[in-house]
């Protein structure tokens, strides 16, 4: 049974959803980042950046354990693993890839900004740090609005794929990083929509992680 080292948060939801949509059984053992357990020098024995979430699999490439550390590259592992939600053809993954690594780089770095500068005192610093990580945060949301018009999923056709669940981690807190889903942003809305009521998503996003 596989391991998920993880906390409340967007990304440790990304995988929480990702195990569930799988059909992967797993085991949530929390990681109080709010206490510094993620410094705990068991944790960086298989998490050398300190941060969640990390798996653990007992069952890896030929039977053997693994360690995976950062979401995106867990993300990628379970498609792998599994043969699900990561297509097998080099053409069909690569959009996947692209809108995966749009997620790492930029959606999810930017509105985690916001989060951070909302929690500053009030004063120019605190500003700043809103405008300048808010305009680019709607920016990116545009961007995925314009890339969901006339389609169901963001980088696959007729059901999601890793990328859908990166991305909806962050877009759980859409309304944390003061970007409200309305008549602006239709078809990210629309999509928001359809991944909840997901049965696997809906697990994923109850399960406990913490917090």
């Amino acid at each position: 049974m596989i391991e998920l080292h993880t906390w409340n948060t967007p990304n440790g939801r990304k995988i929480s959803v990702a195990l569930e949509e799988m059909g992967l059984p797993y085991t949530v053992k929390t990681v109080n980042i709010s206490k510094g357990e993620q410094f705990d020098p068991a944790f960086l024995a298989f998490s050398p950046n300190n941060r969640i979430p990390a798996i653990i699999d007992p069952e890896g490439p030929g039977g053997q354990p693994i360690t995976v550390f950062e979401s995106g590259a867990i993300l990628l592992y379970l498609g792998e693993k599994t043969g699900k939600f990561l297509p097998a053809d080099l053409r069909d993954r690569v959009p996947v890839l692209e809108w995966l690594m749009w997620q790492m780089g930029g959606f999810g770095p930017m509105p985690g900004q916001v989060h951070h500068f909302l929690l500053q005192p009030e004063g120019p610093a605190r500003d700043y740090g809103v405008k300048r990580y808010g305009d680019e945060t709607k920016r990116l949301y545009g961007v995925l609005d314009r890339r969901l018009a006339g389609r169901d999923f963001v980088a696959t056709a007729g059901a999601p794929s890793v990328a859908d669940f990166a991305i909806l981690g962050w877009a759980w807190r859409h309304e944390r990083h003061l970007v409200p889903f309305d008549k602006a942003l239709p078809n990210v809305t629309a999509w928001y929509e359809r991944m909840m009521a997901r049965p696997g998503v809906k697990r994923g996003f109850e399960a406990y992680l913490g917090g």
